[in-house]
C-alpha cells in the first residue's frame, strides 16, 4: 500500500524533470529556409546561405570549330617530329591556301588547351602569317570574333614569357588597327566594345 502511494505501481507517471527536457527540445528546434521568403521570418528559422558563385572555378572552354574541323581531317596538315621539336608538315604550298576559309579558324583554335589542337592552332597561324603577303588584310574583318577570348580573372604569370593570351590578342587587334585600312577600328569597335584605340588616344 505504501508503494502505491508513493507511484511505484505499474500505472505510474512520469517524473516532470525528464518530461521538460522533451518540450524544449521541441521549441528549440530550427527549420531551415531559404532567404527572403515568409518563412524566413518565421521565428526558430535559420536563412542557409546562397550558394557558390564559382567565379574563380575553371569552366572548360566548348569545342571549337578548329577541333571539329581537325577531327574531321578538313585541314592540310600534319604532324611532323625532327631534332628541333615538333612541326607542321603541310600537305600544300601555304601561299596557295583559301586564307578566307582557313586563318579564322586557326584563330579559333587559339582557345584549345590540349595537345596537338593547341599546338597547329599557333604553329598553323604562325606559319600562315609568315607566308601569307598580301593575303592576309583581306582576312583582318573575319579574324575580329575569333580572337575575341577572355582569360578570366586568375593571375597569369605567362606574361614574363609573353604568352599571355590577354596580352597577345591586345596587340593583334592594335596591329589590326594600324595596318587594316580606314575602317578598322569601327570594325573592330563593333565587335569588341571595350577596345581602346591604339591611335586616337
Amino acid at each position: 500500500m505504501v508503494a502505491e502511494k508513493e507511484g511505484l505501481g505499474p500505472h505510474r507517471s512520469r517524473p516532470p524533470q525528464l518530461q521538460e527536457p522533451l518540450r524544449q527540445s521541441k521549441r528549440t528546434r530550427k527549420q531551415v529556409s531559404d532567404g527572403f521568403t515568409v518563412k524566413a521570418m518565421m521565428k526558430n528559422t535559420v536563412v542557409k546561405g546562397p550558394p557558390a558563385a564559382g567565379a574563380f572555378k575553371e569552366r572548360p572552354t566548348k569545342p571549337t570549330a578548329f577541333r571539329k574541323f581537325y577531327e574531321r581531317g578538313d585541314f592540310p596538315i600534319a604532324l611532323e617530329h625532327d631534332t628541333k621539336g615538333n612541326k607542321i608538315a603541310w600537305k600544300v604550298e601555304i601561299e596557295k591556301l583559301d586564307y578566307h576559309h582557313y586563318l579564322p579558324l586557326f584563330f579559333d583554335g587559339l582557345c584549345e588547351m590540349q595537345f596537338p589542337y593547341e599546338f597547329f592552332a599557333r604553329q598553323g597561324i604562325h606559319d600562315m602569317l609568315e607566308h601569307g603577303g598580301n593575303k592576309i588584310l583581306p582576312v583582318i574583318p573575319q579574324l575580329i570574333m575569333p580572337i575575341k577570348i577572355n582569360s578570366g580573372d586568375g593571375i597569369d604569370y605567362s606574361q614574363q614569357k609573353r604568352e599571355n593570351i590577354g596580352d597577345l590578342i591586345q596587340e593583334t587587334l592594335e596591329a589590326f588597327e594600324r595596318y587594316g585600312g580606314e575602317d578598322a577600328y569601327i570594325n573592330i569597335k563593333y565587335v569588341v566594345p571595350t577596345y581602346q584605340s591604339c591611335l586616337l588616344n
